[in-house]
């Protein structure tokens, strides 16, 4: 299948502009607001509006690709091309009238992503990579930062919707990073932390219990970036299922890794 790659990187910035025109459009307005298992998973009209939009918009250009969407799911076609589809990332945070969510497209081929972009619509920064092409803010090419000891970072984190239940010492690990002294930023929405390490506003970011259209797109962001990625093992994979995030600018990802404290025994949840 010969698919070239800035068609797709157009239709998936293309897309992303237009959900996010909606979002901004709907944004400190009224509107339905349903719950979805776990505390606090909330889903909203605009979530799924976005998702249609966008889903659409892909259809009308790649009628045989996948789809992996978080509101809607998988649409399994017989291409090898599938579209990992946040219509709205943070929606806790749009729900409660707090400007921090985005939307957050990747397209992957076969375990591979090869594009990703994510648009925050009130701020309006885009942020698009293309795997090989290094990783763009609004068209300039952004890096990680340069920080090269731990003690020297500041980083982002997330709980999960049963943050209650400590799952991979999620807890644990914030009193670790605050008991050195750390900085630690929680904005509500893992695309926009794994965005601000890639632009080195962040040093690293670590969260348990991401899905894949959590992390897709700024997965390849911060590797085109110059960073790493792994889950909390540091394996570098393809994250086709529930897991756990470590991005960094690479220079600290060892002491991170340390740091957290991961247990090999732990699964992911």
């Amino acid at each position: 299948m010969n698919i070239n790659s800035s068609s797709l990187i157009t239709t998936a910035i293309e897309a992303a502009l237009e959900a996010g025109n909606e979002l901004r459009k709907g944004f400190d307005t009224s509107f339905d607001i349903q719950t979805k298992p776990g505390r606090h998973n909330l889903v909203t009209h605009y979530d799924k509006l976005a998702e249609r939009l966008i889903i659409s918009s892909i259809g009308k250009k790649f009628p045989d690709h996948s789809i992996l969407a978080e509101e809607s799911g998988a649409q399994k076609k017989n291409e090898e091309i599938t579209w990992v589809i946040d219509p709205l990332d943070g929606t806790v945070n749009f729900a409660h009238s707090i400007p921090n969510f985005c939307v957050s497209i990747a397209v992957a081929k076969g375990n591979d992503v090869i594009c990703g972009v994510v648009y925050q619509p009130i701020t309006q920064e885009l942020f698009t990579a293309e795997k090989g092409l290094g990783a763009r803010l609004n068209g300039k090419h952004i890096k990680v930062s340069k920080t090269l000891e731990i003690k020297d970072a500041i980083l982002a984190t997330g709980f999960p919707y049963n943050v209650e239940q400590n799952p991979l010492h999620c807890i644990d690990q914030v009193a670790s990073i605050l008991h050195m002294g750390l900085p630690i930023r929680r904005i509500g929405s893992a695309a926009l932390d794994l965005c601000y390490t890639a632009a080195g506003r962040f040093d690293g970011y670590w969260e348990c219990s991401l899905e894949p259209w959590d992390i897709a797109a700024g997965k390849l962001l911060v590797e085109e970036a110059g960073g790493t990625v792994t889950d909390y093992e540091g394996m570098e994979r393809f994250f086709h299922k529930k897991t756990s995030v470590v991005a960094s600018n690479s220079l600290l990802h060892n002491a991170m890794i340390h740091t957290l404290r991961c247990n090999r025994n732990d699964t992911y949840n």
